[in-house]
């Protein structure tokens, strides 16, 4: 199929963007001249039967290929419990899925010239700082987007998750005081507060917030009118779907609390929007078109090209042909080959929810998965199936191979819970009077955590989360466990006081009890100092 490329230079801003949707409506359709590829024989039976073996309540899937939509619909309910059914239309959020915005709006002012990719950050944001002159001076805005800064895996996330009353601009100044892990470049550790560092390079670039420049520049001309580029906005919508939680058994239940911590829009360029199928699908044709209707094809091959590598990762026979070589991590996608083929992808996870997005470019290939549940696991099966049928490999029973991964994720969980809680010396006692662990801790970039005494008992409370209270109970030595009173937080943590020769407290650390805490819940980094 041939494309023209139709110049909208200097046409209004409306008119440029009522252009490109036509664009891409056109594409979408083929022109009327391409027979249909077809589904998969038997998927919506297939997509059941993912439902039930994992135990999602609703899934939403988009399926593309050679410019067609092949697939964009709704399976099983919004909210276990009650009728409402997904469809086309029932909002997701996509986590990390919108790293791939943040990074596209990027190319998009790299072909206006307004900015390139190898401009230092300070260059663009002279406020920016990393707790390494060398690295402050060096990062580039290629390096915000390829975990490659040397800080440690999800560093800084406390000051996002939950919510914080951190501003997005507090979050990237206070950068300056995360440590970094690694030498600058040698590593892979990801993060999301770089994406934000990214988000404020979009706004002093562009003169727009980085919600204004996604709605303006790529949502509303590909035709995405559904899609929420702020995180606040979900809560009320009447089609959107609820999150549901796992325990360490695999027990699913809604997580009830979830707009009650408040919809916070600072972590918007690394994970804000809420989108759904429908629109999903233009996103991906958007990608697989090579940009032509929104940005340059020399942007999507910059997009789509690995920059930092990425650890191999062991895959059991039961799941082989899913096993990935070349990994690394590009601009806001993860590419690798899978049986020869690339595959451009992202995976996004917020509590109660997980989605994929994955590219087949040499295939014209792209699919789109969005749950209600926290099972990755669940998702795969559906991509690899259809991975296998497009791409004309041999059938691998998916479903029997990422249920045994499943099942064997939640034993790995009740194990490791229980060699956490069963190393205990219940005769211990702790060195100093109770009241002596009273007072304030500060780390140098999260801030405060004030541990009060009431009615003799211990508790703990973290200034800028508000969600973070809860009683302290003393576990064994100088290690306390506080149990937030925020059950649905699933991040009980130790804390463990550290004593001078003079039976003083000098410092205090913290780690999440369970393995089923969230990563971003990054208690082990916090370096706690009481505050004379």
């Amino acid at each position: 199929m041939m494309y023209k490329k139709i110049d909208v230079t200097g046409c209004g801003s409306s008119r440029k963007a009522l252009l490109l949707s036509l664009l891409i409506a056109v594409y979408a359709t083929g022109f009327g001249q391409r027979k249909p590829t077809p589904l998969p024989p038997g998927l919506d039976a297939y997509i059941g039967q993912v439902l039930d073996s994992f135990h999602v309540p609703g899934l939403s899937i988009a399926v593309v290929k050679d410019g067609q939509v092949l697939l964009s619909k709704g399976y099983g309910v919004r909210k276990m419990g009650e009728s409402g059914k997904v469809d086309a239309q029932t909002l997701f959020p996509i986590a990390s899925n919108t790293k791939a915005f943040t990074a596209t709006a990027l190319g998009i002012l790299a072909e206006r010239g307004k900015l390139q990719w190898n401009d230092r950050v300070i260059d663009h944001l002279p406020w920016f700082r990393m707790s390494d002159p060398f690295v402050t001076r060096e990062i580039t805005i290629r390096d915000l987007l390829v975990h490659n800064s040397g800080l440690a895996p999800y560093a800084g996330d406390l000051m996002q998750f939950p919510v914080s009353d951190f501003t997005r601009r507090e979050i990237v100044e206070r950068i300056r005081f995360l440590p970094l892990a690694t030498s600058f470049r040698s590593a892979y550790a990801y993060d999301n507060v770089l994406y934000l560092a990214a988000g404020e390079v979009i706004e002093a670039v562009s003169g727009m917030s980085w919600e204004d420049f996604i709605r303006r520049e790529i949502l509303d001309p590909a035709g995405m009118h559904g899609t929420l580029e702020r995180f606040s906005r979900f809560q009320g919508q009447a089609n959107g779907a609820m999150p549901h939680i796992p325990d360490s058994k695999g027990r699913i239940s809604v997580l009830e609390t979830f707009f009650e911590e408040g919809m916070s829009d600072k972590s918007n360029p690394a994970g804000g929007i809420v989108s759904n199928a429908a629109d999903m699908a233009k996103w991906m044709l958007v990608q697989l078109d090579s940009g032509k209707t929104l940005f340059r094809p020399k942007t999507a091959a910059l997009l789509w090209q690995g920059v930092n590598p990425m650890p191999e990762v062991s895959v059991p026979a039961w799941i082989g042909p899913s096993r990935t070589e070349m990994n690394s991590y590009a601009l806001g996608f993860r590419v690798y080959l899978n049986r020869g083929t690339k595959v451009v992808t992202h995976g996004g996870k917020l509590d109660g929810f997980v989605s994929c997005v994955m590219l087949f470019p040499e295939h014209g290939l792209g699919i789109t998965v969005l749950t209600n549940q926290e099972s990755g696991n669940a998702y795969n099966a559906i991509l690899q199936h259809l991975a296998d049928y497009y791409l004309k490999k041999p059938p691998t029973n998916w479903i029997r191979g990422y249920r045994i991964q499943e099942d064997a994720k939640f034993a790995r969980f009740a194990a490791l819970e229980g060699q956490s809680l069963g190393k205990r010396d219940s005769t211990s006692r702790p060195a100093l009077p109770i009241a002596q662990y009273a007072g304030i801790y500060r780390d140098p970039w999260y801030g405060d955590i004030t541990v009060t005494l009431k009615d003799g008992k211990l508790y703990m409370k973290a200034q800028h989360t508000p969600v973070f209270y809860g009683q302290m109970e003393h576990w064994q030595y100088e290690t306390f466990i506080v149990r937030w009173d925020h059950r649905e937080v699933r991040g009980d943590a130790f804390i463990t006081f550290t004593l001078d020769a003079a039976g003083k407290i000098v410092a205090a650390k913290m780690k999440a009890v369970s393995p089923l805490t969230d990563v971003s819940l990054d208690f082990h980094d916090l370096d706690l100092k009481p505050v004379k």
